[in-house]
């Protein structure tokens, strides 16, 4: 039984971990931090906790965070770069669902969070926490950096392309829908109920904060750098996430099917489809599986990929849990094993 505290306990990210964790064998949640509801229960809160937890939210500075095993920060962006190393010192893992530890390029993470990074020995340390990728450096990482939701969803459906080299490195097009659970649990009138209910658009299409991210885990994949156009859309959906991908083919007579099923067949959270199926964000809501189908276009010319994940859960939370068990060697699907919700 290890000890886990969560730092930000107040946001979506954050219930869910609670909701995750109450099912796991393994782990007890000793500290649940906010400023503004310490002293009141979680589950006064999240009523939807009640009987999971009698958390009490604290204060940060209060917490026992450095007697726990592992501390997840579910906080705004430039939150956890400040307090990780006191923790690490201290000798507390840390996931970190926030993009604090995500870029490794110092450059790029000013651009785009608009503020120098606290602690730039310990981003060179951090661990990229996509399994399907990083599994080994994952276990024994101090610090992971949990993937963005977006880059999830558009990584996984890329992966096979780009490794085995079947696709260019150039053209692709990642056109993405989100819910509005994406945008987190402030109140902004653009993520109000009628503002978000029977409509649909893009936003953020000049740039969006987590295509250096997308890009630099191509570039790991393809072996060389590659370029991605990504647009990210808002709908009418409280959970999930669909990406649409379209990558050039440099081999026209590949089996992208059988090559999809040989890359993921051992991968317990990754469902590729049979031929010609079409995933729907419903057949994962509630749950940490990606789903994948790959096509071609009529022409024959380029690739095209559907990805689908919860972007709460494969998003954020339950990869954030699904690190936790890598870094404390218990099974990988402990707290996870759920099928999707339905309807």
């Amino acid at each position: 039984m290890i000890k886990v505290g969560i730092v930000g306990g107040t946001g979506y990210t954050g219930a869910e971990l609670l909701r995750l964790l109450a099912q796991h064998p393994q782990v007890q949640v000793t500290a649940v931090t906010s400023r503004k509801q310490a002293g009141q229960r979680v589950d006064q809160l999240y009523p939807h906790l009640r009987g999971a937890t009698d958390a009490i939210f604290q204060a940060p500075d209060e917490a026992p965070l450095k007697s726990c095993d592992a501390v997840f920060y579910a906080t705004p962006h430039g939150t956890a770069m400040y307090s990780v190393p006191e923790l690490v010192a201290a000798g507390v893992r840390v996931i970190d669902l926030s993009a604090d530890f995500r870029l490794k390029d110092l450059a790029l993470f000013k651009r785009w969070y608009k503020v120098d990074h606290a602690c730039p020995d310990l981003l060179a340390e951090a661990v990229y926490g996509l399994p399907e990728v990083n599994r080994a450096q994952v276990r024994t990482a101090r610090i992971v950096a949990n993937p963005g939701c977006y880059p999830t969803s558009v990584q996984l459906g890329l992966l096979p392309l780009l490794e085995s080299g079947v696709v260019a490195r150039e053209g692709i097009i990642a056109d993405c829908k989100s819910g509005v659970s994406g945008a987190g649990r402030e109140a902004r009138i653009g993520s109000l109920f009628c503002e978000t209910s029977d409509s649909f658009k893009a936003y953020a299409v000049s740039g969006h904060r987590h295509w250096p991210e997308i890009e630099q885990g191509l570039a790991q994949a393809a072996g060389a750098p590659v370029s991605a156009t990504f647009v990210p859309h808002l709908l009418p959906l409280i959970r999930g996430i669909h990406a649409t991908i379209y990558a050039p083919l440099l081999d026209m007579q590949a089996d992208l099917q059988a090559l999809f099923e040989r890359y993921y067949h051992s991968e317990p959270f990754v469902d590729v489809m049979p031929a010609g199926e079409h995933p729907e964000t419903r057949g994962v809501r509630g749950s940490n599986l990606c789903r994948l189908a790959v096509h071609k276009s009529p022409d024959g010319k380029h690739a095209i990929v559907l990805s689908v994940i919860d972007n709460l859960v494969k998003g954020a939370s339950g990869q954030a849990v699904q690190n936790l068990n890598l870094m404390f060697g218990f099974d990988e699907s402990l707290a996870l094993s759920a099928p999707p919700l339905a309807p």
